[in-house]
């Protein structure tokens, strides 16, 4: 299976394998008008995701791999127990990708 990372930052498995971002797929938003210091957002379609591809995985974010059902996308699994952080705490790599 080939990866294609839609995301806008490379994405690292714990195995060493990197991921560098080949393009960017979205969700559109749309918001209120602001009323004492806070609005309301709404979200649309997903864009910049391209069409099912034979042996292609998209790599998508959390938000977009929520807003569609497509079975072609997958997201780094950055809740998962076996994450790596920086003395940070900042997401170095991940276990895995999760799917649907």
């Amino acid at each position: 299976m080939k990866y294609k990372n839609l995301t806008p930052h490379a994405i690292t498995l714990n195995d060493g394998r990197v991921f560098e971002s080949d393009g960017i797929a979205r969700v559109s938003a749309v918001f209120s008008e602001i009323e004492n210091d806070c609005c309301t957002q709404s979200f649309g379609e997903v864009v910049g995701l391209p069409e099912p591809q034979e042996g292609i995985m998209y790599v998508v974010s959390s938000i977009v791999f929520s807003a569609t059902d497509r079975k072609d996308v997958v997201a780094p699994a950055t809740g998962h127990p076996l994450c790596v952080r920086n003395e940070k705490g900042q997401i170095v790599s991940v276990p895995c990708f999760i799917k649907k």
